[in-house]
């Protein structure tokens, strides 16, 4: 069955092996609802004579439904061979990156074009972010009249490169064309796969799935380049254990093999290194004589207590987790090798708390080591801290509904109904009890509702009435005021104000932005001087972008006497890094009320999760802008 469009064909992946509501599969597809469900009739017609449909099931969303099995079945095992041709913007660059990355000759875009049925101007807008790819690994194209264009650089380089890129589109799509038939000799992979883990289990090297993927990939690569011609030469590594080096020593033989030459010292030297940074250490921490990651450790976990207060140093488990994991760690940043992150997104967004204070830590440690510890790996060690933080403090601050309790009975019976509903509801906090005449003298409620026990007015908070001995009914009611969210709406209230809310509709530049902001907020006396090159100092580090043009900036430590958010709407946008900020939010945190004002974080996701930004950037006012927020925040 051929998908009239490649977008079809992606929708029939995703709903083979899970169901999923229209809301998810939009998000996935970045398409609307509605066109979710055109496309879904579009497949079921595609579907109609292959004995099954995709039927929307309410709760579930939609799921296969075969009611044929042998002709689904048919349909199945009859796989199209896949189109070598790039559709998309991305598969474009990914294939500009491979041909160079592979090829001895130099190229030409228009060959390219006339062979992928696309303009040589598209190729060429295709091929800035072709150039910015090759930098991070200090490779070059040049450009020579009537030849085209050569990618230059060191063999390790493209390597590294070329693995790397091999390695995200294998955990994105196994089948992926790229790297079943374009990048690697046939067969390759599929011969070296049993060879290496029956080396790695003869030599009891452990390795995740990825860690072992990658290193197929990476001898597959090495295959290749040396079989064209392209070896390593001149490179030495530092002592390892003995069983890395008889993996290496077995590997290289096995590539040997395959190849046909004779391998040089330098290529069993950078297997070993390769398998040293991706061994999962099964030792005990007294078994492990790494200093490095022993001081390391020990700063990161000092740093913490004494910057954040939060003393994890007699955690011991954590001690052994960050050591084991930063022996192979320090290897790979040694060698510059990078261990991709697919959850760095995720763990910035669920770990701000964590992802703050190891990347300050970090920071301040490597002013003292010749190593760069990218965000890649800070974000493992972020993984670490933040289990550390949840199993010895509450780190999630929430704000527990606080009730009114109205009672004339006697005190037996307001302690009976206290417990009951503490019972029931421990998160309520009962802040006063008093008696029906004294909340007729009221002028208003503090409180976020009222329980009374006899029928009272209100005075714009909701009033549940409740006997002595509560019906299930009444519980229930009881239950929907509790469970209402009222931390983000409360952080709303506690930390923004209009006095810390500007828009700028003229051009600016970051620093410009930030000496505003912080000298107005110095003047208050919420910071001091030194908070500015703070600020500064951690947006150099790594951007505070957190998506889709919201930008978070803040210090490194919590340097404010007082906590306060500024808020900054950009209608023009704001250059930040490669990205462009539309919605800043100036983080002044102090460390009496840091814990507390970590719920921030929660309303930033959301506004990103709601894709508000387009509506906060358009706000004209404080009022505009708080209105639009609580929307968002009172939605879930």
């Amino acid at each position: 069955m051929r998908f009239p469009n490649q977008r079809l064909a992606q929708l029939f992946s995703l709903l083979q092996n899970e169901s999923l509501p229209q809301d998810e599969l939009a998000r996935r597809l970045t398409v609307s609802t509605r066109t979710v469900r055109a496309d879904i009739t579009a497949l079921n017609e595609l579907l109609l004579h292959h004995g099954a449909q995709f039927v929307l099931s309410r709760g579930a969303g939609y799921q296969l439904t075969i009611s044929d099995a042998q002709r689904f079945a048919a349909l199945q095992t009859a796989h199209p061979r896949p189109l070598r041709i790039p559709r998309t913007g991305q598969e474009r660059i990914n294939y500009l990156l491979v041909r160079f990355l592979t090829s001895a000759w130099s190229l030409k875009l228009e060959d390219l074009a006339e062979e992928w049925f696309v303009s040589r101007a598209t190729l060429q807008g295709d091929m800035a972010e072709v150039r910015d790819r090759f930098n991070r690994y200090n490779l070059s194209i040049e450009t020579r009249p009537r030849h085209g264009m050569k990618l230059f650089g060191s063999e390790m380089s493209i390597r590294a490169c070329l693995t790397d890129l091999l390695s995200q589109l294998a955990q994105e799509d196994g089948d992926n064309p790229l790297v079943n038939k374009e990048a690697l000799n046939a067969g390759v992979p599929q011969q070296l796969e049993q060879g290496l883990h029956a080396c790695f289990s003869q030599h009891r090297i452990r390795l995740t799935d990825e860690g072992e993927q990658f290193l197929r990939l990476y001898c597959a690569v090495a295959v290749r380049r040396i079989s064209e011609g392209f070896p390593l030469s001149d490179f030495a590594a530092d002592d390892v254990g003995a069983s890395v080096r008889g993996a290496a020593r077995d590997i290289a033989g096995l590539i040997q093999s395959l190849t046909g030459k004779t391998l040089s010292d330098a290529e069993e030297h950078w297997l070993r290194v390769h398998i040293a940074a991706r061994q999962v250490e099964d030792l005990a921490p007294s078994a492990i004589s790494a200093d490095d990651a022993e001081a390391l450790v020990n700063y990161i976990l000092r740093y913490i207590n004494t910057q954040f207060n939060y003393n994890l140093l007699t955690d011991v488990q954590l001690h052994a987790d960050l050591l084991t994991h930063i022996k192979t760690m320090i290897t790979r940043v040694r060698y510059q090798i990078t261990l991709p992150n697919s959850l760095l997104g995720n763990i910035k967004q669920h770990y701000p708390l964590a992802w703050d204070m190891t990347l300050a830590a970090v920071s301040s440690w490597g002013k003292y080591t010749p190593y760069a510890i990218n965000e890649n790996e800070v974000g493992f060690l972020v993984l670490h801290i933040g289990v550390g933080l949840e199993r010895h403090y509450n780190i999630g601050y929430q704000r527990q509904p606080h009730v009114l309790l109205v009672c004339d009975t006697g005190n037996s019976t307001v302690r009976m109904i206290q417990a009951m509903l503490l019972r029931k509801y421990p998160q309520l906090q009962v802040t006063r009890i008093i008696s029906l005449r004294d909340y007729e003298r009221l002028a208003a409620v503090d409180e976020d509702f009222v329980i009374s026990t006899a029928r009272i007015g209100d005075k714009d908070k909701p009033v549940v009435v409740m006997s002595p001995f509560p019906t299930d009914y009444q519980l229930e009611q009881i239950g929907k005021l509790v469970l209402v969210d009222r931390t983000r709406p409360w952080m709303l209230e506690k930390y923004f104000s209009a006095a810390h809310f500007t828009v700028i509709d003229q051009p600016m530049d970051q620093h410009t932005l930030f000496r505003t902001l912080c000298a107005q907020l110095e003047r208050e006396g919420f910071v001091d001087a030194q908070f500015l090159g703070s600020v500064v100092e951690r947006e150099a580090i790594v951007s505070t972008m957190l998506g889709d043009g919201i930008a978070l900036p803040h210090s490194l430590g919590l340097l404010a006497h007082k906590t306060a958010v500024y808020t900054v709407l950009a209608p023009q946008g704001i250059a930040w890094g490669d990205e462009t900020a539309h919605v800043i939010f100036l983080l002044a945190i102090s460390k009496s009320e840091y814990e507390e004002a970590m719920a921030i974080y929660d309303l930033f996701v959301t506004f990103l999760r709601e894709r508000a930004m387009p509506r906060l950037r358009e706000c004209r006012d404080f009022d505009g802008f708080l209105a639009v927020a609580t929307e968002c925040v009172t939605r879930f």
